[in-house]
Formats: structure tokens, C-alpha cells, sequence
């Protein structure tokens, strides 16, 4: 199971605080089985929060290949060509 990250627990627990005051304002409960009822909603708002916050994508995994240079584009071996060479010379030794 992963781990958390800083922004989901942040999110949540904001979530968890916020809609605990905003409940208990706008319902003026005064009775313990009041209080308790918005609590464990807040919570329940929370964790719902917190899961639905994005996760970071997983890096890709580097391998021995990755550590190399990467492969000349072909953009740029035409640009290298020598002058006065066409596409179609360069190409057709290339095939020879």
C-alpha cells in the first residue's frame, strides 16, 4: 500500500478541519450525539478528499541504455550532410 503524500494528508486534514467548523455553525447542534454525527462526517469528507487528490506519476525506471547518449534525429543528420549533397544522394549511398 503507498504511502501518503504531503499534499493528500495537507488536503484532508484542511477538508477534515474546515468542513468540522463550517457543520457545526450551520447546524448550532449542542448535543454530544450532534457533535459526533459531524465529526465522523468531516472525517468521511476528508479521507474522500485525500484519496481523489492526484497522485505523482511513477518515474520510468533508467536503465543501462538510458545512461548513454541519446540517438542522433534525422533532422539533424541532414543537417550534417555535406554541401551541395541532396537528400536523395544521401539516401541512396546510405541504402548501398
Amino acid at each position: 500500500m503507498p504511502r501518503p503524500t504531503v499534499a493528500q494528508l495537507v488536503y484532508g486534514s484542511c477538508t477534515v478541519v474546515l468542513s468540522t467548523v463550517a457543520m457545526l455553525a450551520l447546524s448550532q447542534t449542542q448535543s454530544g450525539l450532534g457533535v459526533a454525527v459531524i465529526a465522523l462526517a468531516a472525517l468521511a469528507l476528508g479521507l474522500l478528499v485525500a484519496m481523489t487528490v492526484p497522485l505523482p506519476r511513477p518515474r520510468p525506471a533508467r536503465s543501462a541504455a538510458a545512461g548513454q547518449a541519446p540517438a542522433e534525429p534525422a533532422r539533424l543528420a541532414e543537417r550534417r550532410r555535406p554541401v551541395g549533397a541532396s537528400a536523395e544522394s544521401v539516401r541512396g549511398r546510405a541504402a548501398s
